[in-house]
């Protein structure tokens, strides 16, 4: 640390302002300072529901057994891809809060995270380092998600590589490998500095560069990259090759937090759970027409619900949800059920949407005329629906 005295400072000032949101585990209060200058500072415990992004990339985590004194290996995965893809969206709205107040992270990488498996909240953890946009206290980051130029040593930490850092965490949590590497990297049997210099800074190359193919994953290495990367549906793909193409060389042509976080807001709604026990995104099922999937393993058909702020529609089955975001223009809550799709418990077989929002809906029944449905009540589910939320409005 070149200037301990400015790093506390610095510390002491994020006191001050105090956590951007909820999402992150902020430092809270400084210790005296010792004789020979160390100090310390306090900060809440991370609840015990949230599990580290090392242990849930690692697909388990570590526990000792109280009978034998062994460790043993615990499976750590999410519930369901529902809860990975709100995790998504999270930690670029988490970024996205810290960035518009006015701070960098400067070290964002796989430890930096604790993830609630079942739900998909985030915890931002490790927060001595964030400092005002444009201010760097001597932190580079690691290797792996450093920005090629930190890498190269041209440039320090800022919000620029930050979003460099922000796409490399995304895409491990969703392909569950290195952006970077591939079949050149392997090529290199150890990872020296000037290998690490060369593939992740100078010469550094996405795996799915469209332009390249020298880097590609490596069957038997990159199984997984290779599998995720025929499911996620194209314009997620997109969004990484620009990320790791123009982005590379181009900070300003990085995805940003708040494109991030629309993207996977889309990627949630377009999540079909099959009741034969199929549960993928609408890019993996048979495109009916222009309102309708089918499932292909068993062949259930789901219609889909269009609203009027979106270009793409919601798939219905039973407990599908939207969202605050989606009933609202300009919305940013993306965790406030507005609306589920249920099965009327008198009538089994008949579905319906229950209105989970504090807001009146007019809804247009099969006789053609518009009711109120209140918060807490119902509608059923027809080819002709039409639901008025206010600022938007839904059809089947």
């Amino acid at each position: 640390m070149k200037d301990p005295e400015q790093f506390k400072a610095n510390i002491k000032r994020n006191i001050s302002d105090g956590a951007p949101s909820n999402k992150f585990i902020w430092p809270r209060y400084l210790t005296k300072s010792m004789e020979d200058g160390t100090f310390g500072y306090l900060m809440e415990v991370k609840p015990d529901s949230f599990d580290s992004f090392v242990d849930i990339l690692n697909t388990y985590k570590l526990k000792v057994d109280p009978l034998t004194g062994r460790a043993v290996r615990e499976p750590v995965r999410f519930t369901d891809l529902k809860a990975m893809v709100t995790a998504c969206i999270n930690i670029a709205n988490a970024f996205r809060q810290l960035h518009r107040a006015g701070k960098s992270y400067q070290d964002l990488n796989d430890g930096g995270f604790f993830i609630n498996t079942d739900t998909g909240a985030v915890l931002v953890v490790d927060c001595d380092n964030i400092a005002p946009d444009g201010a760097n206290f001597g932190i580079g980051g690691k290797p792996g998600y450093m920005a090629p130029e930190i890498v190269r040593g041209i440039a320090k930490p800022d919000t620029q590589t930050d979003k460099y850092s922000l796409a490399v965490v995304l895409f491990k949590l969703l392909f569950r490998g290195d952006p970077m590497e591939g079949e050149k990297v392997v090529k290199d049997v150890c990872l020296t500095e000037a290998a690490e210099l060369k593939h992740y800074g100078s010469e550094a190359l996405f795996v799915y560069d469209p332009n390249d193919a020298s880097n590609r994953p490596v069957r038997g290495i990159h199984d997984n990259v290779i599998k995720f990367w025929r499911i996620y549906p194209d314009y997620i793909k997109d969004a990484f090759i620009k990320s790791f193409t123009e982005g590379l060389t181009d900070p300003n042509k990085r995805i940003i937090e708040n494109e991030w976080q629309q993207l996977f807001m889309r990627l949630r709604t377009e999540i079909i759970a099959c009741t034969c026990g199929r549960t993928n995104f609408t890019s993996m099922f048979e495109k009916q027409d222009s309102t309708t999937y089918r499932c292909p393993k068993c062949g259930m058909t789901f219609a889909t619900l269009g609203f009027s702020n979106k270009e793409y529609r919601m798939p219905l089955y039973i407990g599908c949800k939207f969202y605050e975001c989606d009933i609202e223009q300009n919305s940013d809550d993306f965790i406030g059920v507005a609306g589920e799709l249920v099965e009327n418990k008198l009538k089994p077989g008949v579905l319906g949407i229950r209105n989970s929002s504090e807001k009146v809906w007019n809804v247009k029944m099969p006789d053609n005329q518009f009711y109120k449905v209140d918060p807490g009540k119902g509608c059923p589910i027809w080819p002709g629906l039409e639901i008025d939320f206010g600022d938007v409005t839904a059809k089947i």
